[in-house]
């Protein structure tokens, strides 16, 4: 089978090896995308509110490759809500000594 399909054969193996790979990655790549939201979140907030960046600077500094659906930065609160991938996670700055964290 192998001398007469050599490229099918090496496609045949080259998927069950992506197949074992999936499965022995699958608890990461299932946080996979609350980290996108969660990371954009938390790291805006550090750059907008506690090192006092402007707004376009900390947006270009957490801007990824995988884009986010959705992104509100309330001033007033110092609370910032993102989306992306399906999953929503927010972040407020607590205050000098603390800094930002994430919100449940």
């Amino acid at each position: 089978m192998i001398r007469r399909r050599p490229f099918s054969s090496l496609m045949i193996v080259l998927m069950l090896a992506l197949l074992g790979w999936v499965w022995h990655e699958r608890a990461n790549l299932q946080a996979f995308p609350d980290i996108i939201a969660a990371y954009t979140a938390k790291e805006y907030c550090s750059c907008r509110y506690v090192q006092g960046n402007p707004a376009e600077y900390c947006q270009g500094y957490v801007k990824q490759y995988v884009p986010t659906s959705a992104f509100v930065d309330n001033t007033e609160k110092r609370l910032v809500i993102v989306s992306g991938l399906g999953r929503t996670h927010s972040a407020q700055w607590l205050d000098e000594r603390q800094g930002c964290r994430l919100t449940p």
